[in-house]
């Protein structure tokens, strides 16, 4: 027994600790976070930059619409025509297969007989003969026929297609559980006119799905679209080249593993995606179009190639960021993948590569919790250094001699903090006693503001930071009125509104806010500070409902009570202005005394907002950009555009009627249609149409309470009838009060 205990003081509990750490960390990497994620990204990125794929292949040719090209054709769209001359001599000149990097989702609008039809006083003689014209997207369509040609589809976040939409050119072979629930999936499919699907050889999608920080690395093989696998652009075009009858994926319970057609075997991620091992840029990857339709390009350089046509041109341009280049045309990402892929160098992050990185993070964090303690300081600092050098050195050769994406960023992060947290714990043990002073000056003090003193002096000092805030103010209307009943009792009076600013301020805080100040009935208060809150709008909202609520239910007890003593009641009623923008929020006030406060234009946009509640009719009054944060999360009508007193810049203005199951509601939903179409007319001048549905706008709002928003429009609308606004009127309504 006593062995035990002298193991267990030996053992200590900052091996305890640090072993709870590293389980932590396991769990963590399980869950694989966004910033886990990026900083490995990021890690893998340096490696290609370091060591950028040596294109020793070229067995593609993108045909690039440039400035030239539209210098020497025209502007884009060109008439189709074109691009039939186009394929037909790409055709000719032998090339392996075409595809478009482009989708032709419209009828051409150059057709002879489409274009007849937008010509105006045309004769009927000359709109015959040009509808008798042969149809641009016919004589493409017959171009595409007699040529190996791929055409480009992309998903959608929405299905905004009619009717079934064409299934791929072939299936697919599965091997394994059903792939559709690992790859990525659209409930939308933006395909070609049937005219020329057709007639195309094949046809693949563009999506190019970046990363959450806008980089693209990997790119889907394959995609599920309106509920079918379909397979990418690059993919296709290598099944129409080998003349391949199906293509192969291959998975497991962790998701995708390879995708294939015959010869060729593609590994990818979990999701059906391709690791993409980029290659510099190199000019020699693009021909100009106008160049092969003048024939000035030599038949030998498309002979036998795999040709992408796409756009360079400014304002054409598809711009995607990469791991070397920050601004690469989408059109040379697929270049790459199929370079990749036809040169054996495409990258792989194989399914052990969490388990083998787990485990040296176990192996390398256990040898640090065994012997931390016993070492000194400087022999566990050339331990970690050749620690972290091996791990380095361990993923850079399996990235540059195998093309596999193993991760050292994580043991090396896991590892160091293991070490960290040896060396605080014993920092933290002399900070309790710190503690127990702090807690009692907290008797005394905000215990916020001791923390903050305890920490650094410098806190004492005057100054603040600049942040995105949203900012509330909330006052009490007709509050003289109600200071009247107490008069003789102002101590009553007291007792009310600390039952009324308690349960305003407790909703505030509930919901992350900060209280700056009391400023007699009214309440100023704010979000993003002094912790930072990513949903501060939202917040925002939700308290300023709360608010509301828990005023109402304060009235019903104040009337409750009113009846039963036979005392008069009048209701307290709230209004509530929100505004967001960029703040200065920190310590203000004097050397001898100051608060932790807000300032900037924001703050008295809020306040005024607030002021024009009651002119309104409403209870809440948010500024822009806070409806714009907030989206469909609230009910939220658009109320006016105005420039409040003392600025010169509009503001649009919207009410909160309510939360989400509100705004799903048919009584919103009618009110938002209503009293938008008239907003239109209004601001269109179109006076008469806005008076008409004036009468419907009354009826639709009558469940919001907004009567007083239709007067307003009323005797706007009115009164516009008579006098016409000026000439530059733009239907901004200037306010005059505060």
């Amino acid at each position: 027994m006593q062995a035990l205990k002298q193991f267990g003081r030996r053992f200590g509990l900052g091996r305890v600790i640090c072993l709870a750490l590293l389980a932590g960390l396991v769990m963590l990497r399980i869950w694989d976070p966004a910033p886990l994620e990026a900083l490995r990204s990021r890690t893998f990125d340096l490696y290609q930059r370091v060591q950028p794929r040596e294109a020793t292949l070229r067995p593609t040719v993108i045909v690039d619409i440039d400035e030239a090209s539209l210098k020497s054709v025209g502007q884009w769209p060109w008439p189709r025509t074109v691009l039939a001359d186009l394929v037909t001599k790409l055709n000719h000149m032998g090339a392996a297969v075409i595809a478009f990097d482009i989708i032709f989702a419209e009828p051409d609008r150059m057709s002879p007989g489409i274009a007849a039809d937008s010509f105006r006083n045309l004769d009927p003689a000359t709109r015959e003969l040009l509808a008798k014209l042969p149809n641009n997207d016919a004589v493409f369509a017959d171009a595409i026929r007699h040529s190996r040609v791929v055409l480009g589809e992309s998903g959608h976040h929405l299905n905004l297609s009619e009717g079934a939409a064409a299934p791929p050119m072939v299936g697919f072979a599965t091997m394994g559980p059903d792939p559709k629930r690992f790859l990525i999936d659209y409930p939308g499919l933006i395909g070609n006119i049937p005219t020329l699907e057709q007639a195309a050889a094949g046809r693949g999608m563009l999506t190019i799905q970046p990363e959450p920080d806008g980089i693209v690395r990997r790119v889907p093989m394959t995609i599920v679209a309106r509920d079918m696998m379909m397979p990418a652009l690059t993919l296709e075009m290598l099944r129409v080249v080998t003349g391949a009858g199906a293509f192969r994926i291959r998975s497991d319970a962790a998701g995708v593993r390879s995708v294939a057609i015959p010869a060729l075997d593609m590994p990818t991620d979990r999701n059906g995606q391709l690791w993409i091992h980029f290659a510099p840029y190199d000019a020699n990857r693009y021909v100009s179009a106008a160049d092969i339709l003048a024939d000035r390009v030599p038949a030998d350089r498309i002979a036998r190639k795999l040709v992408l046509i796409g756009t360079s041109a400014v304002g054409l341009r598809d711009i995607k960021a990469t791991p070397i280049d920050p601004a690469m045309s989408g059109v040379e990402v697929h270049a790459q993948v199929l370079e990749s892929i036809l040169s054996n160098s495409v990258l792989a992050r194989p399914g052990y590569a969490i388990g083998a990185e787990l485990a040296v993070t176990g192996l390398f964090a256990l040898a640090i919790i065994a012997l931390g303690p016993i070492l000194g300081a400087a022999p566990m600092l050339a331990l970690g250094a050749a620690v972290g050098a091996a791990l380095a050195a361990g993923s850079w050769l399996f990235f540059s001699e195998k093309r596999i994406l193993l991760d050292a960023t994580f043991p090396l992060l896991a590892t160091f903090l293991v070490y960290l947290a040896l060396i605080f714990i014993n920092y933290f043990r002399e900070q309790l006693q710190r503690h127990r002073i702090r807690t009692a000056f907290g008797q005394y003090l905000a215990p916020e503001l001791v923390a903050q003193l305890a920490h650094s002096h410098e806190k004492l000092t005057l100054g603040g930071e600049d942040r995105t805030m949203s900012i509330m103010f909330s006052d009490v209307r007709g509050f003289t009125t109600i200071s009247e009943m107490y008069k003789d009792d102002p101590q009553g009076l007291t007792t009310l509104m600390n039952n009324f600013l308690t349960p305003l301020t407790n909703a505030i805080i509930e919901n992350n806010g900060t209280i700056d100040k009391y400023i007699g009935d009214a309440i100023m208060a704010f979000w993003n500070a002094p912790l930072h809150d990513n949903h501060h709008e939202v917040n925002a909202c939700r308290a300023a409902l709360e608010m509301l609520r828990r005023v109402e239910a304060l009235n019903e007890r104040r009337e409750r009570h009113a009846r039963e003593s036979g005392q008069r009641f009048i209701p307290i009623n709230v209004g509530i202005g929100i505004n967001t923008g960029r703040c200065v929020v920190g310590n203000m006030g004097s050397d001898l005394r100051f608060n932790y406060s807000v300032l900037g234009d924001a703050v008295n946009l809020a306040s005024r907002l607030e002021g024009q509640s009651k002119n309104y009719g409403v209870r809440i009054i948010v500024g822009s950009r806070t409806a714009e944060a907030v989206g469909d999360k609230f009910a939220l009508l658009e109320l006016d555009v105005i420039t409040v007193k003392g600025k010169t810049e509009p503001e649009t203005v919207y009410t909160v009627l309510g939360d989400a199951e509100v705004a799903a509601s048919e009584a919103f939903m009618t009110v938002r249609q209503v009293f938008g179409d008239m907003l239109k007319r209004y601001r269109a001048q179109d006076f008469e149409g806005a008076e008409k549905l004036i009468l419907r706008c009354r009826e639709a709002v009558k469940p919001f309470g907004l009567d007083r928003l239709i007067d307003i429009y009323t005797l706007r609308i009115a009164s516009f009838q008579k006098e016409s606004p000026p000439v530059d009127w733009n239907g901004v309504f200037a306010l005059d009060t505060k």
